[in-house]
């Protein structure tokens, strides 16, 4: 690994999680009239090749993502505006990071001039979607806090893991656009001079925060991922929704490439260690950073041995001046060390 600052272009970190969700109902669909259990709340489903798989929305996702960020890092959420029948948020990515990170959409008319502002989410995300299928049970609760009858209802819920992807643009956080183009137009003339009055950098029309203030934001987002919360039905079906394994790495492209390396065979959950190291192989011209494996120990133990074999691997280069390094450690610390790395290595 070459020691000395990468400077972005198209840099992105990209990452996988497993989320353990043992009676679980975390992203519901709504209710359905069926006529053997009158009203019933299901969760949301995809269906695979007959095969339907419950999941959780990317939307749900960063919601619980940018709820921990403002938690636990104390960002400041950007003010919701309602008009009628239209709502927006500050679209202010100079003063609100989650406005930056997450991106937005503001659509307005003054005076007959369209002045929308629009921005594209540094931070994508995936749905969360069951590794296996058939997973759902349908229990069924009571209100009765009062005399006469109980009222019953149903609702679905499931026991399994959920998979999910990410990537984090490296460059765009912080670097925002004035271009009259949809997505391009981040900025208006006083936001743009805001972000100057703050000491933001103008090139070429586009406007680049802080370097430090830029890699805060990166490592913010990061170091919250061991703090994840939030799903429904927690006060009857309590799950912590922190990940159980992540691997996470920096490219110098935004391939999700870890998507399909856990998967299912036979009703288990496997980790494709062959596949790993084929991915490794082809990307190894694109991987920056170390590769951080956050494994918990007693998750799936059927792939504990599988993960722990990559520290040995041979994993091989494209590259002479390229090694590949593997550091399997627990998830809060895969997340620190990544954190690290980037606050050492990264530069704009």
């Amino acid at each position: 690994m070459n020691n000395e600052k990468i400077n972005l272009k198209n840099r992105a970190l990209i990452g996988l999680i497993l989320i353990d969700t043992p009676h679980s109902a975390l992203n519901n669909a709504g209710t359905s009239t069926d006529a053997r259990t009158e009203i019933l709340v299901e969760v949301k489903k995809i269906k695979v090749w007959g095969k339907e798989y419950p999941y959780v929305s990317g939307q749900a996702f960063r919601y619980w993502w940018r709820t921990a960020l403002l938690s636990i890092k104390e960002w400041i959420p950007s003010p919701l505006t309602r008009e009628e029948k239209i709502a927006y948020i500050a679209a202010n990515p100079i003063k609100y990071e989650e406005d930056d990170v997450f991106g937005y959409m503001r659509a307005e008319k003054k005076g007959g001039k369209d002045i929308t502002l629009t921005r594209v989410s540094p931070l994508k995300c995936s749905p969360l979607v069951s590794i296996l299928s058939g997973v759902t049970a349908t229990d069924m609760g009571v209100l009765s806090r009062q005399e006469g009858n109980p009222v019953p209802y149903y609702y679905q819920l499931y026991s399994t893991i959920l998979k999910g992807i990410f990537s984090l643009h490296l460059e765009e956080v912080g670097k925002f656009y004035s271009k009259n183009r949809s997505g391009y137009k981040n900025l208006n003339e006083d936001l743009k001079n805001e972000a100057l009055q703050k000491g933001a950098k103008e090139v070429d029309g586009i406007v680049y925060l802080k370097p430090e203030e830029r890699i805060k934001r990166i490592t913010d987002t990061i170091e919250v991922l061991p703090y994840l919360y939030g799903g429904a039905k927690q006060a009857v079906a309590h799950t912590d929704v922190s990940p159980k394994l992540i691997i996470m790495a920096v490219l110098s492209s935004p391939n999700p490439i870890f998507m399909n390396i856990v998967g299912e065979k036979e009703g288990k959950v496997i980790f494709n260690v062959e596949g790993f190291k084929q991915i490794l192989k082809d990307y190894a011209d694109k991987v920056l950073s170390p590769i951080f494996i956050g494994y918990r120990k007693g998750f799936l133990p059927n792939i504990e041995a599988d993960i722990e074999s990559l520290i040995e691997a041979d994993i091989g280069s494209v590259k002479s001046n390229t090694t590949l390094k593997i550091e399997i450690v627990s998830p809060k610390d895969a997340v620190v060390k990544m954190s690290e790395w980037m606050k050492t290595n990264l530069k704009f």
